[in-house]
């Protein structure tokens, strides 16, 4: 749980960072890479992390800019790049105005819950986590290079002059 808005613009910011490289390097075509038969695809896992920012932190009285819940996912990888850096850009502005450290102690209604703050913030940075991780698989599936933002990805350890660990 968080207890500085300091602190999570620092982890946010550097959070943004790394899922902006994550959809950088999606293809248009990639982004129809099933999970499996029913389950979302790469790209609707992708606008999923756009579309949540505003849902969830509309809950604590927040407005960031954003696609609504039924905005359907853009045909194109650059386009839900572009809206995740616009969206994920206003939450930190939002917070960064309109809270402060004593905010992040307030209780909200949150999925029959209620959760400090802090705690959703917390919540916000690990769900955009689980989906990076998979979307990782995906983008392997897909035949797509997986950006090593949270340590050295295969293609990576060549870059730093390394052997890749043995599989």
């Amino acid at each position: 749980m968080y207890q500085s808005t300091q602190m999570f613009l620092e982890r946010y910011g550097e959070l943004a960072n790394s899922t902006a490289a994550y959809l950088d390097a999606l293809t248009d075509e990639a982004l129809a890479q099933p999970v499996a038969d029913g389950h979302r695809t790469l790209g609707r896992i992708a606008w999923h992390l756009v579309q949540s920012i505003p849902e969830m932190m509309g809950k604590t009285g927040l407005s960031p800019a954003g696609p609504g819940e039924e905005e359907p996912v853009p045909a194109t990888a650059a386009a839900i790049a572009r809206a995740y850096r616009e969206t994920a850009a206003s939450l930190l502005e939002q917070v960064r105005e309109h809270w402060s450290d004593e905010t992040l102690e307030i209780e909200d209604e949150m999925y029959g819950n209620r959760w400090k703050r802090g705690l959703t913030l917390y919540i916000l940075d690990i769900h955009e986590v689980h989906h990076l991780g998979q979307m990782a698989v995906l983008m392997r599936q897909a035949g797509l290079p997986v950006p090593g933002v949270f340590g050295p990805s295969k293609e990576d350890w060549a870059k730093i002059g390394m052997e890749p660990p043995t599989i």
